[in-house]
């Protein structure tokens, strides 16, 4: 494999409290005394890529779970110790660190900022004590208030927000009620994502017994509408389907994925693609660690990616970006042929139903197609 001189590097910290509702992501509560072999196993998987890929350019840090503020602070130590041994991290690079907003301090934020984590993203998801409820959040909104407080007294300058709307049976006003107390706190970025219920979910078993409502698509597709036009209004640049920021705070972590570029993943469950090439850890964190110690392959799946996919996953993913799309001098680069070349015909089919637009330059979604994305994205496969 050949490695790029640069790279975003993606840590999984699978560690939470315990299970949201909602989440099928690869996360295990109560695992506390695997905390730090786990960050044993994972400094020893970072070394040994960084001697295998000679000691790459970090491009972005994005520390992700799960809950990584769970982790103590000589714990996140140990951790940094071995990303500035296997990587080259230039100053200011974008290190981001996800957090739940309760049970921190300002002197823990300050030890995460003095480690060089220069963005948080609290998981919020809302401002109502039902919704935070029925997603079976660990905190209260006046937590996520002080903790974003904190998070400014402790120096951080760059903070996002995640939020959930399309909620069981939530009305479009507790919906806006959510999204201007959040405006209140002022965040550089907000993440507004409509629910999806995955399979394998405490919410999803709810639903299909009837103690909950199923979401009204119709009502999440009001929502979005109606938030579209109010982050605008405060200031905020939609520059992906379900992210907005003040200008020259997007996710420069996140535009790597969206742009197709390489990333490397480190810990369980962990995704990587790098020269047309895509695996993933294995799942649990005691199998990674038991790999980790006897020196075996980590890998669970892996998939080489002939050009075709990669250029269909190309436009899927940069048809994410509002704004900026795909470039077809990008794509051209990148396969050897324009977009129109490859895909002529469905964006001509695409342009009739008013779902995209191509401008000699660069195909986008139209503001009807950020509501049908799927329904785009399924043409190019």
């Amino acid at each position: 494999m050949e490695f790029p001189e640069a790279l975003a590097v993606y840590i999984h910290i699978p560690f939470c409290r315990w299970r949201c509702s909602y989440c099928d992501f690869n996360i295990y509560a109560g695992m506390q005394r695997w905390f730090a072999p786990y960050i044993e196993a994972l400094g020893k998987e970072i070394r040994r890529f960084g001697e295998r890929a000679g000691r790459p350019l970090a491009r972005t840090i994005y520390i992700g779970g799960g809950t990584p503020s769970l982790l103590p602070l000589p714990l996140l130590a140990r951790l940094f110790e071995a990303l500035h041994e296997a990587f080259r991290i230039p100053p200011g690079i974008e290190i981001t660190m996800e957090a739940n907003p309760s049970g921190l301090s300002v002197a823990y934020l300050e030890g995460v900022r003095q480690l060089g984590v220069n963005r948080i993203s609290f998981g919020v998801q809302s401002a109502h004590p039902g919704e935070l409820r029925l997603l079976r959040r660990d905190h209260t909104f006046e937590e996520a208030c002080a903790h974003i407080a904190m998070a400014r007294a402790a120096g951080f300058a760059n903070l996002n927000v995640d939020l959930i709307y399309g909620l069981p049976g939530q009305p479009l006003h507790r919906w806006q009620e959510t999204l201007e107390a959040v405006l209140a706190l002022r965040p550089e970025h907000l993440s507004a994502y409509a629910l999806i219920v995955e399979e394998r979910t405490a919410l999803h078993r709810w639903i299909r017994e009837g103690r909950v409502p199923a979401p009204d698509p119709d009502r999440a597709a009001e929502m979005y509408e109606w938030t579209r036009d109010r982050l605008a209004e405060a200031g905020y640049r939609h520059y992906e389907i379900s992210n907005w920021a003040r200008p020259g705070h997007e996710s420069r972590h996140n535009l790597v994925y969206w742009r197709y570029e390489p990333y490397i993943g480190f810990g369980a469950g962990a995704h990587s693609f790098i020269d047309g090439r895509r695996w993933m850890n294995v799942l649990h964190p005691k199998i990674y660690i038991h790999r980790i110690e006897a020196e075996e392959s980590l890998i669970a799946e892996e998939e080489p990616l002939d050009p075709r996919t990669q250029m269909a996953e190309m436009i899927i993913l940069g048809l994410r970006l509002v704004e900026e799309g795909v470039e077809d001098a990008r794509f051209r680069a990148r396969f050897g042929h324009g977009i129109v070349e490859v895909y002529g015909a469905v964006i001509e089919g695409l342009e009739e139903l008013g779902l995209v637009q191509w401008d000699g330059a660069r195909l986008r979604l139209t503001g009807r197609g950020l509501l049908l994305g799927n329904e785009v994205f399924w043409r190019f496969l």
